[in-house]
Order: structure tokens, then C-alpha cells, then sequence
């Protein structure tokens, strides 16, 4: 079971910062063969949503409410460690994302850019692909609308 941390970026302590910079490197750099400018002032206006597994990190997202990245609210750097991914936290996670952005900003339309080979794992926490394909980082994409 994860326990869920939501914060401010000025919540965050610099442990955790650290933490989520590492690990998204570790995925999207590392894993994922991909050089791109992950640091991009964004994160300042971000929630950050944590998950936690006995204490260690294992899983995060950050949201935005509308306007700030999307029309939309929205949900990026979705990630979950990869010896944890068997544990299904990626829906832990985004199910928790969704719920901030219910209680944090009252919205449900949620707009995601989302690597097209999850697109069925978004299908099945209710996103629907809304516009074509495209590469983003030379990975290919989808946009997707939950509403």
C-alpha cells in the first residue's frame, strides 16, 4: 500500500527534492535512453504528489491547475520505480493525482500528455485521446482528456 504525500513546491524538503529529481532522471533520462531538459521552472508552480512504500519513494506526479500548463488541470512526470511497477502504483498514484486536483482546484477535466504506449493504462483510469499523435523528446505521445 502507498501512503500518499500532496505538496507546494515550498513544501517540499530538500530530501524530497532531491528524491524526485533523482528518480525522474533514473526513469526518463536512464531508462527511458532520453536527453531532455527535465529542469524546467515548472516544478515551482506544481503539486507534488508522492507515494510512498514503507517509508521509501517509490512513485510521484505533479498537477496543475488550469491555465498553469494545459486549459485544463493536469497530470505529468508520472512515474512509479521499476522493481515497484508489478505492484500496480501507477493507479495508486494517479488516482490520488486525480483526487487532489478534485479537491484542490474543483475540476474533473483533466488533460494529460501521455506516452502513447500507456495509452490503455490512462483509458482505464477514464482518459480518452483528443488529438493526434506527436513526438515530444523523440517519444511518441498522445493527448488524452479526462472529463
Amino acid at each position: 500500500m502507498l501512503e500518499i504525500a500532496t505538496k507546494t513546491f515550498k513544501e517540499l524538503t530538500t530530501d524530497e527534492l532531491y528524491a524526485i529529481l533523482q528518480l525522474r532522471s533514473e526513469i526518463f533520462v536512464v531508462e527511458q535512453n532520453c536527453v531532455y531538459q527535465d529542469l524546467d521552472y515548472k516544478d515551482q508552480n506544481a503539486l507534488h504528489v508522492l507515494g510512498y512504500k514503507n517509508r521509501e519513494f517509490v512513485a510521484y506526479t505533479r498537477i496543475f491547475k488550469p491555465d498553469d500548463y494545459f486549459e485544463h488541470a493536469s497530470i505529468g512526470r508520472v512515474l512509479v520505480k521499476a522493481e515497484e511497477r508489478l505492484f500496480k502504483y501507477g493507479y495508486t498514484i494517479m488516482e490520488a493525482s486525480i483526487e487532489a486536483i478534485r479537491k484542490r482546484y474543483d475540476e474533473t477535466n483533466i488533460k494529460i500528455s501521455a506516452q502513447a504506449h500507456l495509452e490503455g493504462f490512462y483509458n482505464n483510469l477514464g482518459f480518452k485521446a483528443c488529438g493526434d499523435g506527436y513526438l515530444e523528446d523523440g517519444i511518441p505521445h498522445i493527448p488524452m482528456l479526462k472529463t
